[in-house]
């Protein structure tokens, strides 16, 4: 995946590798930081590698801004969006992170509340007699 971005500002967050993690750090983080501030957080604070190929999602004090930490194998790559109308959905703080689906990553980035997006059970196969 060639980080989030190509060269016409598409959003290619579609090309995510079959079980890749997506992490969304629940509470406030300072969106200054940049690489290697929230590499640190990562390690420190959620105890996790951020180097391991998992997506790391933050979010600052005002819910309209998001940063995306991502090793995409040879270098860090770091995604921003900033909402021009309303904010971005986000859980309760009731830990340090939870896990999310590329699925809920891309609806996060599209501004859509994904918190009320839920899988459909899987189905049951029902055989036909003929």
């Amino acid at each position: 995946m060639p980080c989030f971005g190509s060269a016409d500002g598409a959003v290619m967050i579609g090309q995510l590798p079959a079980g890749t993690r997506v992490y969304l750090s629940c509470k406030p983080v300072d969106l200054r930081k940049g690489f290697d501030g929230l590499g640190a957080y990562v390690a420190d604070t959620l105890q996790d590698d951020p180097y391991s190929g998992a997506i790391f999602v933050f979010r600052g004090k005002r819910a309209d801004y998001v940063k995306i930490l991502y090793w995409d194998g040879s270098g860090m790559c770091l995604f921003a969006k900033r909402l021009e109308n309303g904010d971005f959905a986000w859980p309760p703080i009731v830990r340090d992170s939870i896990q999310m689906t590329p699925a809920q990553l891309a609806l996060l980035i599209e501004g859509i509340d994904w918190r009320r997006t839920h899988a459909p059970p899987p189905s049951v196969a029902i055989p036909i007699h003929m």
